[in-house]
């Protein structure tokens, strides 16, 4: 489908297939409601966020977390970048995304040198199970810069669902702490350190969905992406050879980290960067929330922690009520007039 569309609009002038691009993702970023498509995007876009962070998880703990997050996005990088020079409207977005310098480089910045290398190195201190955690509450954390920064409305259903969803994810944090694979369980300052990188990881995305939408929405994700990635995957490569010993890396690790980002990742980013344009930052973010409870039960199946307890799948629930409740509409309590 997302292959699909960049033919089509290859149909279009060069000067009124921007205008109108940028007026059909406005629109499907305020559509109430959702598709089958939409709901197909969501789960897989679960799933595949789910598989990643297990993967990511098993890899930080033998390897740098910034090779991790390096390898990973140069991989999506290839493939986004092959997969976008097969379509004539694709590659001619490509050029007019290289040529908005300062957008590329602050969404390269912070959709992924902050956000992986703060995720993946406070995995690496704290496991995958809690920063996926922490990376839940990125529906709040857009919820509050989408209505300070950016005139987002407010609606009663987005603020109980959030709240909701929250108190159901904290309340995962108290009642399940265990660290897979028979790891010991970080002390204070470990967990402080983990936590904080985890949280500004998370902000710096949260930002980012917003910055993308504002800057970028008139060109397709398929064009956008394999500049932002590679700009992101420079960034991250200079601070893996500045600041990373290469040597004695298994080749089966190898192996994980191009998975990572070829199989995995770069097709979370083109369902990512979809359900920004067609649903906006909000109702994405809002997905994120079932993905440390997936990883949860992963992490079960494949025997890395034992069995989630009747209070987890309970918290579960609450997230998922949350979940529903946040992406839904409803009545307006405040919004902001348009500028």
């Amino acid at each position: 489908m997302l292959l699909r569309r960049s033919e089509k609009a290859e149909a279009d002038a060069s000067g009124s297939g921007h205008d109108r691009s940028r007026y059909d993702s406005g629109r499907r970023s305020s559509a109430r409601g959702n598709s089958p498509l939409e709901a197909a995007f969501s789960i897989t876009l679960v799933v595949l966020l789910a598989a990643s962070w297990l993967l990511a998880g098993h890899l930080v703990t033998r390897v740098s977390p910034m090779l991790v997050a390096a390898g990973r996005t140069g991989g999506s990088f290839v493939v986004l970048t092959l997969v976008a020079l097969l379509y004539r409207r694709s590659r001619r977005d490509m050029r007019f995304a290289a040529s908005r310098v300062r957008s590329v480089v602050l969404l390269g910045f912070l959709g992924f040198f902050a956000y992986y290398a703060g995720t993946m190195i406070g995995t690496g201190f704290i496991g995958a199970s809690r920063v996926g955690l922490i990376t839940s509450l990125l529906p709040s954390i857009t919820f509050a810069i989408g209505v300070i920064a950016f005139g987002e409305p407010s609606t009663l259903s987005k603020i109980v669902g959030t709240l909701l969803a929250v108190s159901g994810a904290i309340g995962y944090v108290l009642a399940e702490g265990e660290v897979p694979s028979g790891g010991s369980s970080p002390g204070g300052a470990t967990m402080l350190w983990g936590g904080m990188l985890g949280f500004g990881g998370t902000f710096a995305y949260a930002l980012y969905g917003y910055i993308y939408q504002k800057r970028l929405s008139d060109l397709s994700s398929l064009g956008v992406l394999p500049a932002i990635t590679g700009v992101g995957t420079v960034m991250l490569m200079l601070a893996v050879i500045l600041f990373v010993p290469l040597d004695g890396i298994a080749v089966m690790d190898l192996v994980g980290i191009a998975a990572l980002g070829t199989v995995l990742t770069a097709p979370v980013f083109l369902l990512l960067h979809e359900l920004i344009l067609r649903k906006g930052p909000l109702f994405t973010a809002a997905l994120s929330l079932a993905v440390p409870f997936s990883v949860r039960i992963g992490e079960w199946m494949l025997g890395w922690a034992s069995a989630p307890n009747p209070l987890v799948l309970f918290l579960l629930l609450i997230c998922a009520i949350g979940v529903g409740l946040t992406i839904r509409g409803g009545q307006r309590v405040a919004e902001r007039p348009s500028a």
